[in-house]
């Protein structure tokens, strides 16, 4: 193709749906908030769908089979609006199950000097491009959810500390972070407390406050991003997620 000034175009923004990872420690709410998403259809690799009335595949065991239904919602009608991946950190066993197999290891620790992680980022790119494809060629939102681990973060510019991130190894991880528009981090809202406990000494002590929230702006405590110039922190909703992407213009 050639390339020229003719050739520039101008984007449009919000013009294609997000795609969101959301991650955060178990219970807090993740699949309520997918499950809340606009006709969702969901990819389970867990089984954490107890209680909810929602359009599943059943339980995916093989990395074949994620390509599969990926490839059937790509490939045959239907109506669903939000494909749900549950979740990343169950996915990615499938992956290196993959990558042993193909090399005839038992195990992706067996492939020597840490090769098989390298022999992995291509299997996570092809679910992430036919996730794309069902974004782009289906309009469809995409939603990934993981669990959070704490780990000790090397910052260059400062001390050491500990942070959430999503549980996948640090590979996997640095792929789906740059894919994804929207990653948040879901938490239980906490509140300080300061009680006096004599001779002018205090304890702070956390209270749960009940809210449930959704970060979406990265801090030192949890890895987080969005594309959409949103607030820090969102209620732990799908509909509040659509609104801050959307804001109605202020009357004059």
């Amino acid at each position: 193709m050639a390339i020229s000034l003719a050739s520039i175009s101008r984007s449009v923004r919000n013009s294609l749906p997000p795609r969101v990872v959301i991650h955060g420690e178990g219970g807090v709410g993740k699949t309520t908030f997918a499950a809340n998403a606009y006709r969702p259809i969901f990819l389970p690799f867990e089984d954490g769908l107890a209680g909810l009335e929602v359009d599943s595949f059943p339980q995916i065991t093989a990395y074949a089979d994620a390509v599969a239904a990926i490839n059937s919602l790509r490939a045959e009608a239907h109506e669903y609006g939000t494909v749900v991946v549950d979740s990343l950190d169950w996915l990615e066993p499938l992956i290196w199950q993959k990558v042993a197999i193909d090399n005839g290891k038992r195990s992706i620790e067996d492939i020597p000097y840490g090769k098989g992680y390298v022999e992995a980022a291509p299997l996570w790119r092809e679910i992430l491009d036919g996730l794309n494809a069902l974004r782009t060629e289906r309009g469809m939102a995409v939603i990934l959810i993981a669990h959070s681990e704490i780990k000790r973060f090397e910052a260059p510019d400062s001390e050491p500390y500990d942070r959430y991130q999503i549980k996948l190894h640090k590979t996997a991880g640095a792929l789906v972070r740059e894919w994804a528009d929207i990653i948040g981090f879901a938490h239980h809202e906490t509140a300080i407390k300061k009680e006096n406990t004599g001779f002018n000494n205090q304890r702070a002590r956390g209270i749960a406050t009940g809210r449930r929230l959704l970060r979406v702006v990265e801090t030192p405590a949890c890895v987080a991003k969005n594309r959409y110039s949103l607030p820090e922190t969102l209620e732990l909703t799908w509909p509040a997620l659509l609104a801050a992407m959307s804001p109605q213009p202020q009357a004059a």
